[in-house]
């Protein structure tokens, strides 16, 4: 090797070295931030522990229904009462991130005891994908009735990641469904599958005239966006508009407004790169895809989403709040039209995999895996 080839290896590594040490710097400070502002800014009382929550909604007379991954779906008070397992879940395809996910209550749940539950599904020779059930729910009984199944990820594939599978109606009783892509890659660009998409719905499954592409039909019709990988998040801000936040490759997780026929770009640019280490192309490169309105890279690995608008933490009402994974955080996200910008994050010392807000204007999160947590979060006078 000559020394011109040698010097110019050199002067690679160094650069190499002086970006690791530059983005471990910025992750101490980030830490060292969090937790000092933890301390400082709310009270965090531990409720009681489950086995592997993945999510939870608050019922109207303010207990809440927690999904366990394995398969439970339990009503627990918000003094830390919990019950027994509900009868009559659907059975899951349990294993690596697949299982039981979330829960939802039908807009007009106080009349008609309607909850909506999504889940890993099994299928034929190893195959797997989301799904979502509407039910009737009898607290009193314990058990779930009428149970129907109104979505499926189409089609289902072998594999246990990347089921998304997060719900959300909005004001006028549509039901959104996060799909994520299931560590496939090229179904987020395949109109004629579920993968990678957001989909809208009526409250029965079926498909609203007024989607994007409803005059295609089939699986299609059901997309109200696409190009996304694994979406662990959804909500409406204060304005109706609706984001979504999710898990990039290696590097690039997004939040994103999610506009009606909008194409996020993935896997054909992402702001993170393949895990093999092959390149991406930036979301910059190509204009004709949606960017996102910030993007994390180290990532904060996502695993929920809302937009406060509550009164206890006033000073954050219309602000996004994201709970972290592998960042172990509360991150806050000033939302401002169509951009937003990271304005705080809070160290929680654990992998945080859900979020929502009480109806008294408290802060609630579940930490993630065996043991994880209901928190709820309060002001410090």
């Amino acid at each position: 090797m000559g020394a011109a080839a040698v010097n110019s290896t050199l002067c690679a590594l160094r650069y190499t070295l002086v970006i690791k040490i530059f983005r471990a710097l910025c992750l101490c400070l980030l830490s060292v931030g969090a937790a000092s502002a933890a301390d400082h800014r709310f009270d965090i009382d531990a409720v009681v522990a489950f086995d592997e929550p993945w999510a939870l909604a608050f019922l109207p007379d303010g207990r809440l229904l927690v999904t366990e991954k394995g398969g439970n779906l339990r009503v627990v008070t918000q003094d830390g009462d919990k019950s027994d397992p509900i009868a009559n879940v659907p059975e899951v395809a349990y294993g690596g991130q697949g299982g039981f996910g979330d829960v939802a209550l039908h807009p007009d749940y106080a009349e008609n005891g309607t909850i909506y539950l999504s889940y890993a599904e099994p299928g034929n020779s190893g195959e797997r994908g989301a799904a979502v059930a509407r039910a009737t729910l009898d607290i009193d009984a314990g058990e779930l009735s009428n149970v129907e199944v109104i979505w499926r990820q189409v089609p289902k594939v072998r594999g246990q990641n990347h089921y998304g599978h997060r719900l959300l109606f909005d004001y006028e009783g549509y039901l959104f469904i996060s799909s994520g892509e299931r560590a496939k890659f090229d179904p987020s660009q395949d109109m004629s599958s579920n993968l990678g998409k957001i989909v809208r719905l009526h409250d029965d499954g079926s498909i609203p005239v007024d989607n994007p592409f409803a005059r295609v039909g089939g699986v299609t019709a059901q997309i109200w966006t696409l190009g996304h990988r694994n979406p662990l998040g959804i909500a409406f801000d204060t304005e109706g508009q609706l984001w979504n936040v999710e898990m990039g490759p290696k590097g690039g997780d997004e939040l994103n407004r999610v506009v009606r026929g909008s194409n996020y770009g993935y896997p054909i640019v992402s702001n993170g790169d393949h895990y093999s280490g092959k390149n991406i192309p930036d979301h910059d490169t190509q204009p004709d895809f949606a960017e996102p309105a910030a993007w994390w890279t180290p990532v904060i690995s996502p695993g929920g989403l809302i937009v406060y608008d509550g009164d206890q933490f006033s000073e954050w009402r219309g602000d996004a709040l994201i709970a972290g994974l592998s960042s172990r955080s509360l991150v806050r996200v000033e939302l401002s039209g169509e951009s937003a910008r990271e304005v705080e994050r809070f160290d929680m010392g654990r992998r945080m995999r859900a979020i929502a807000q009480g109806p008294e204007g408290a802060i609630w999160m579940l930490e993630d895996r065996r043991g994880g947590r209901l928190l709820k979060l309060t002001p410090r006078d």
